[in-house]
């Protein structure tokens, strides 16, 4: 099982490095177009990629944060369970979100197929929608791998 979380580590890093891309182009974006906004020449479309680099920063950022538990936890109460009952609650809700990823995911894909469907593109750059909804169903999938790799290490004794 080592193997497994090997790779989904490696694949939640170059997720991370994707949405660390994605925020840096969108830091540099807007301060060009506040630059450039000035001398009256404002760059068209930053809207429209901001708001899409958002949804890339959001979705690719979720697998990293969840592996290294950088998420907020109200768990006072959990916390004064024995060990046994801790990992069972643990172990069940991460079961709980694996199914709501899948769920999630499945749906950006037909998302994803709709947004073929219709051409939807964004007003200026006329860019596509559906790769983002690819991209994040693809998010959703790796964080089911994620929840699934809390599992082994729970079941390990390596959580927490």
């Amino acid at each position: 099982m080592g193997g497994l979380l090997n790779i989904v580590l490696r694949l939640s890093n170059g997720m991370h490095g994707i949405a660390a891309a994605a925020l840096t182009f969108i830091m540099l974006l807007t301060v060009c177009d506040v630059v450039m906004r000035f001398f009256g020449h404002p760059i068209v479309g930053t809207f429209e990629l901001v708001g899409l680099g958002g949804a890339v920063i959001i979705g690719f950022g979720i697998p990293i944060t969840s592996w290294n538990r950088g998420h907020i936890f109200v768990d006072f109460l959990i916390n004064s369970f024995p060990k046994g009952i801790r990992d069972g609650f643990n172990v069940v809700t991460r079961l709980v979100s694996v199914g709501l990823f899948i769920l999630v995911g499945w749906n950006l894909f037909v998302l994803g197929n709709d947004l073929i469907k219709s051409g939807e593109v964004t007003t200026t750059l006329l860019l596509p929608f559906y790769p983002v909804a690819y991209g994040l169903g693809v998010c959703c999938f790796i964080q089911c791998l994620v929840l699934i790799c809390d599992v082994v290490k729970i079941g390990g004794g390596k959580y927490e």
